[in-house]
């Protein structure tokens, strides 16, 4: 054996010893590092989620029609999940429309915020030069304003005498349109305008890593502009996609304040809107637990994705 490897191995074999002699210290110091955010989590998340556990899977008190909260889980009822399903696949499925309502707002609010944020974010990661922080400022604006104000805002935009119909009139077109009157439209755009700063943050976070060796290697290849985007910088912020999307999609399926200041109305109403109705009537309580418990269902599904697909991108790098 060669005195270069008979120094490899004992390197390796010392840097061994010392990664084990310090592995205790650091799992002390990582748990430490943790305390925090699990007591924390454990507080604010664990148990408020089991107390609509409790709600959903607890009974009515007919004499003041409320739910009453039942902690023993040997003694839940599924009274309410059964009432709540039926609601929205039984004969009369009253809630039904309302999802599938929910789902057709939230993809076609995410496609558009995708559409419009996309451009930005690129534009700000590869050809804003020394204005990039004079963007980046303009893209964190929005998080200094309360989302409630923003939305506030756009009822003075859009309501019947607001600034939106009175640009109409102003060149020549019809001017008093009830904008806030049950829109679809409205609402849609309302989600957009509320949630794409996320998307963009996050968009421009992962273009902004893109090792520009890439997009040169693919241009001295050959590839012109378009194909270098299509070929290069499109497959490696796929990441970045998956993430903004997920960060944008999540609350809008769970959105109701959007809809209650926009419009307020049935024909637009969402399940968001659903439950914080129920969750306000008498007797009514335990359905409105149940079908958040079954919205967090259908959410954790794209969650796992969005995990797996992360690991898995990272053993690529790796």
């Amino acid at each position: 054996m060669t005195m270069p490897t008979v120094l490899r191995f004992s390197g390796q074999r010392a840097r061994r010893q010392r990664k084990q002699a310090e592995q205790p210290h650091n799992r002390v110091f990582y748990v430490l590092l943790a305390a925090p955010g699990i007591i924390w989590l454990a507080l604010l998340f664990l148990v408020p989620f089991y107390d609509v556990l409790a709600i959903a899977g607890g009974r009515l008190d007919f004499l003041k029609e409320t739910a009453v909260a039942v902690y023993n889980p040997l003694d839940w009822s599924h009274a309410y999940l059964v009432l709540t399903w039926r609601d929205l696949f039984g004969a009369g499925a009253v809630e039904l429309p309302v999802l599938w309502r929910t789902i057709w707002y939230t993809a076609v609010a995410s496609l558009l915020c995708l559409a419009i944020g996309y451009p930005a974010a690129y534009f700000v990661a590869r050809f804003a030069g020394r204005r990039k922080a004079f963007f980046l400022v303009l893209l964190i604006a929005p998080f200094w304003i309360s989302y409630m104000m923003r939305m506030l805002a756009w009822i003075d935009l859009l309501q019947t005498n607001g600034y939106l119909n009175k640009a109409l009139s102003l060149v020549g077109l019809p001017g008093q349109t009830n904008w806030l009157g049950g829109s679809a439209f409205t609402v849609i755009l309302g989600l957009v305008y509320g949630y794409i700063p996320y998307l963009i943050l996050v968009l421009y976070a992962g273009l902004d890593r893109i090792d520009g060796s890439l997009l040169e290697a693919g241009r001295d290849l050959g590839l012109g502009r378009f194909r270098t985007f299509v070929k290069v910088t499109l497959p490696l912020s796929r990441q970045p996609i998956l993430t903004g999307l997920l960060i944008t999609v999540l609350p809008m399926l769970g959105d109701y304040f959007t809809n209650t200041l926009l419009s307020g109305t049935r024909s637009t109403a969402m399940i968001g809107n659903v439950i914080d109705q129920q969750l306000y009537a008498n007797g009514f309580e335990g359905e409105g637990a149940v079908l958040s418990l079954l919205l967090l269902a259908v959410l954790v599904v794209p969650m796992v994705y969005y995990v797996r697909a992360t690991a898995k991108s990272a053993r690529e790098a790796s």
